[in-house]
């Protein structure tokens, strides 16, 4: 069976090449860390000693930022270990080097044993922690197999994801079956996680729901960014900061839109706007100034006074400043008068609506939101969150902007909800530390 799996991953990515090419000569995009997921275990993690580690799997960055509590406090209750950090995304690997150290961090192999197994053999890995449903065959067998016990936490089974593993349990049940019975324990999200983790093959008795590390996470510290784009915003007098984050192809143009009918009442405006994916950066910047916006970007600006050559003592207010880098988005979404989060405009699963939260931020999401169904349904179960459609995103906006009341009631109820869900950490933290036989 897995020999069968096997070839068939082997026949996807043969057929699927020449898209990996294009975007790796287009964008840059997987050549990064290239050798590391062939199996080339990075001389970093080479020679360190004969104490086992603890092996972390966080895709990308959303992921990495819930782990990190549960990292963390691996790091302090394991002194000795050594607590390793692997991701899929490049963007994932910068931004755990930058919390836990280049050293620690490394690319997340392929899923085929040759991959596998030199990572095996180097780290010797006592526990294997994945984060959510990264449930790779080979990975999770020979891990087992190595005598790693394996925890998936944080686990969640998306509306998206569901019925793809009802497929592959209808036809290759003994491979979903055996790939599940491989892990050891699973934290879900929800008691909605739970049953479906159990209707896809998994022991009923190895399931805990501990609940969203998501809510557990602290407001990152404040990069020099939000104190200039501040003081620029307050000698300017510009208001109000409509900061949209994670925004999506097809979703600029709609919030552009908006943004136009809010200038039309409030000329000293400001949209800081923040596509999600960095290589489409150049187009969003192309389609603002094609829409005859004013319009400033993060990469050439540093906030200096004027005469500097980077345009950054001009005054921001009626324009739109594009986010065009990595890891700044989540602390400037303390500026927001009013925050959307994007993904969510069309049918993509939206994104985290927490890191504006943090701030007590008022918040709007379009009504694409599975992937963030159970935590978008609290919120808007506690008024804490208004969700919109395209062609009521301008009205809703603007009534927010407009309405000082509304808005500290929402960003107020968006704290209270966050707050109230706290403590996955704390719950995960024990449940890793009883499968590795040690009190908590």
């Amino acid at each position: 069976m897995y020999a069968l799996y096997s070839a068939l991953l082997a026949l996807f990515l043969t057929v699927t090449l020449p898209y990996w090419l294009l975007q790796m000569m287009r964008h840059g995009k997987y050549r990064a860390g290239l050798r590391q997921r062939f199996g080339a275990v990075p001389p970093a993690l080479m020679g360190r000693g004969e104490t086992p580690a603890i092996w972390v799997h966080a895709v990308s960055v959303g992921e990495v930022v819930a782990s990190s509590g549960v990292v963390n406090a691996l790091q302090q209750k394991f002194p000795a270990r050594r607590v390793l950090v692997s991701t899929t995304t490049g963007t994932g690997q910068k931004f755990a080097a930058e919390r836990f150290g280049a050293e620690n961090v490394f690319y997340f192999p392929l899923d085929f044993g040759f991959a596998i197994r030199p990572y095996l053999d180097v780290l010797r890995p006592e526990l294997v922690v994945v984060a959510e449903t990264e449930f790779w065959p080979n990975f999770l067998r020979l891990a087992k197999q190595s005598g790693a016990r394996i925890a998936v936490i944080n686990c969640r089974i998306s509306d998206r994801s569901f019925p793809g593993y009802q497929r592959l349990r209808f036809w290759l049940p003994r491979l979903l079956g055996q790939t599940l019975e491989n892990v050891d324990c699973f934290l879900a999200q929800t008691e909605q996680d739970r049953k479906r983790l159990v209707e896809i093959g998994a022991s009923e008795t190895k399931i805990t729901v501990a609940g969203n590390l998501k809510f557990d996470v602290a407001a990152p510290p404040s990069p020099g960014i939000v104190a200039r784009l501040r003081e620029n915003f307050d000698r300017s007098r510009a208001e109000p900061i409509l900061v949209c984050g994670s925004t999506l192809e097809d979703e600029e143009g709609s919030l552009l839109s908006a943004f136009r009918t809010i200038l039309a009442d409030h000329p000293k405006a400001v949209m800081i706007l923040a596509p999600r994916h960095p290589e489409r950066f150049a187009e969003v910047a192309e389609l603002v100034e094609r829409l005859g916006f004013r319009m400033w970007r993060r990469s050439v600006w540093g906030g200096e006074s004027r005469g500097s050559g980077s345009r950054g003592g001009e005054p921001l207010a009626g324009g739109v400043f594009l986010l065009d880098g990595i890891g700044e988005l989540a602390a400037i979404y303390s500026l927001a008068t009013v925050a959307f989060v994007g993904g969510s405009l069309v049918p993509r699963g939206g994104h985290n609506i927490l890191e504006p939260a943090l701030y007590g931020v008022p918040i709007v999401t379009g009504n694409h939101y599975e992937n963030f169904r159970d935590v978008v349904n609290l919120f808007a179960s506690r008024n804490a969150v208004r969700i919109v459609g395209v062609a009521e995103l301008p009205l809703v906006l603007l009534e927010l902007i407009e309405n000082g009341e509304e808005r500290s009631t929402l960003g107020r109820n968006a704290l209270a909800a966050l707050e109230s869900q706290r403590g996955a950490t704390a719950r995960t933290v024990s449940a890793l530390l009883q499968l590795m036989g040690v009190s908590s």
